[in-house]
């Protein structure tokens, strides 16, 4: 059977040569010469016993072993070679291990046991057992020596290429040495710079030091001053409060002895004959009685003052253009004579609540002025819009007792903010939506008492007189019992000019009321008069008091309405506060939906 190195196939190519560096021979591997490495080599094969030689010739032990062992590059000492010994003694005794490699395994592992491998060249010295037991195959296996000593030679060779490298850096580890010396230099070069700097700054820390003790002695002098004026500014407060203190009483003498005055001449002058209206009012007797009926002296000269404007506006063909002044509104910017398209009054309420309903129905964008003449340059063309403008804007002005004319009046001259009008409309549309839901039967009826629990549940912070005065308006009376039955619906009907029912009207009129009672209280909890300016942060702090569950949303709206700037630039930091007028802060709030948002003391809503 032919040996597995004699079965293996190697192919060399024969253009193939091993050479050795310029310089370099196989004794630069060794400490000794070559003759004495030789002699040692012979004399350690001495060692072995002249009956392992196998004289060229191979064991086929490794092919049909169950176990091969192959050598390691460990510590002969180590516990995995102590293992691979016990393995070594449990071979099958079937399967013997040839007694010249056993012999040669032990040989290594003595002489790896000798060597000291503490030294820097211990790699080196590691090698040197490993070439010796190589010699030993190369001169015991003729056959195979020239092949083998080729091998050996080769590695030898790149070893010493190897080793002559290394050799080549060291001139560059002495540079290393040398940038590191320099490196060296530099840093301490630059720490005694930055000593000198820090030096430097040190003094100018001093200098520094010294300038704020001058200031803060500068600052102690001026404040002893802006205490000095500040007991003077006292004085002078205290002197205006009592100048001011005098002046309201002298004022509500003035009004105390005004309203005397006023009752002294009603009670002295005959009160009018209101009926005489009848003979001058189109319609007659019948139809001044219907507009009269409910009002008071003021109301009634409103009225009449609307009857005859009603009549001088129907006469004019042509209206005066107001030119194009910035005073002017947008819409009414025109030069030269503007054509009265006289409509009743019927169809401008129409013409009104169409605008309405186009603006409610889109997202708000532009200003309303703006918006309602686009409106009617939409319905009646670039040509017509003016004259309609002018007509519908003398109209509103005069009409100032109809509900829609008045609100849409106020809303576009800037009187009152749109909110005003849609919370209106809201308020009115939830409480039939209530009052539908209590309708079960689906008759258009309700008891009273439902009528009551209906509006104490939809406006939780009226006040008792409030309730009262929406039921009487509604149909109730003292004699009524709360089992009367009433049709609700009829409370939210219209007339054909846009007159709400008495209940509507109410509503608003109460509005109205709480508003300015909100708002006086707001003034009251600010403890100012209306000519002193005040400061967002204030105004915040007294509108979260008299109404502490104002969520941060509605207060900010407030306080954009009260400063007139947008609820993104209102400042949040103290620092950079705000400050207006009273009276304008209070003006423009009165513009505003404002109303109160839950009790004044948290804990009254238990």
């Amino acid at each position: 059977m032919a040996s597995p190195l004699q079965s293996r196939d190697y192919s060399f190519s024969k253009s193939r040569k091993y050479l050795r560096p310029s310089g370099v021979t196989t004794d630069d591997f060794f400490p000794e010469s070559k003759s004495t490495q030789k002699f040692k080599l012979s004399q350690k094969r001495k060692m072995l016993p002249v009956h392992f030689s196998m004289s060229g010739h191979l064991s086929p032990w490794p092919t049909y072993a169950s176990g091969q062992t192959i050598l390691q590059n460990r510590k002969p000492c180590s516990d995995d070679c102590r293992k691979r010994t016990s393995s070594w003694q449990q071979q099958p005794i079937g399967i013997a291990k040839p007694q010249y490699l056993e012999h040669l395994e032990n040989y290594l592992r003595k002489e790896l046991l000798l060597l000291d491998l503490g030294t820097d060249s211990a790699q080196e010295l590691r090698l040197q057992p490993y070439r010796e037991i190589f010699e030993f195959f190369i001169e015991d296996f003729k056959t195979y020596k020239p092949l083998l000593s080729s091998i050996k030679n080769a590695y030898e060779l790149m070893l010493a290429h190897q080793k002559e490298k290394i050799q080549a850096l060291e001139p560059l580890k002495g540079k290393l040495i040398t940038m590191n010396e320099d490196c060296n230099e530099r840093i301490l070069a630059m720490r005694a710079e930055e000593k000198y700097e820090i030096s430097m700054l040190k003094k100018e820390k001093m200098n520094l030091l010294k300038l704020i003790d001058k200031k803060n002695e500068e600052k102690i002098s001026l404040q002893s001053e802006l205490d000095s004026l500040r007991a003077d500014y006292e004085e002078v407060r205290k002197e205006h409060d009592l100048l001011l203190q005098l002046h309201m009483t002298t004022l509500k003498e003035r009004d105390q002895f005004s309203s005397e005055l006023q009752d002294i001449q009603r009670t002295s002058t005959p009160r009018p004959d209101w009926t005489k209206c009848g003979d001058v009012v189109a319609g007659g007797l019948d139809r001044w009685q219907m507009l009269a009926e409910g009002k008071n002296s003021d109301q009634l000269v409103d009225v009449l003052l609307e009857e005859i404007g009603e009549g001088l506006l129907r006469e004019k063909d042509f209206f005066p253009g107001l030119g194009y002044g910035e005073a002017i509104p947008p819409f009414l910017r025109f030069d030269g004579r503007v054509k009265n398209k006289k409509p009743s009054k019927k169809d401008v309420v129409k013409l009104l609540k169409d605008v309405w309903k186009e603006r409610l129905a889109e997202e708000q964008k532009e200003k309303f002025p703006d918006f309602f003449f686009n409106f009617l340059e939409h319905r009646f063309g670039p040509s017509d819009a003016i004259a309609w403008a002018y007509t519908i804007f003398e109209n509103i002005r005069l009409f100032r007792s109809n509900e829609v004319m008045s609100q849409f009046y106020a809303i576009l001259m800037g009187k009152m903010t749109e909110s005003v009008y849609i919370n209106q409309k809201e308020t009115v549309a939830q409480l039939l939506k209530e009052m539908i839901n209590a309708d079960s039967q689906n008759e258009g009826l309700l008891t009273m008492e439902q009528f009551s629990t209906i509006l104490k549940r939809t406006f939780p912070l009226k006040k008792e007189e409030h309730i009262r005065e929406l039921m009487e308006a509604g149909g109730w009376h003292p004699n009524s019992t709360n089992a009367d039955l009433f049709d609700y619906r009829s409370l939210f009907t219209e007339d054909e000019e846009g007159q709400s029912e008495p209940f509507v009207q109410k509503l608003w009129e109460q509005y109205v009321i709480e508003k300015d009672e909100y708002l006086q209280e707001l003034k009251q909890e600010l403890g100012m008069e209306l000519y002193e300016e005040v400061t967002l942060s204030k105004l915040r702090r007294a509108l979260m008091i008299i109404d502490p569950t104002l969520d941060k949303q509605t207060l900010n709206t407030h306080l954009s309405q009260a400063f007139q700037i947008p609820v993104s630039e209102l400042p949040e930091n103290e620092n950079e506060d705000i400050v207006t007028r009273l009276q304008t802060a209070m003006e423009q709030l009165q513009m505003a939906d404002v109303k109160r948002t839950g009790p004044r003391e948290p804990e009254a809503a238990s």
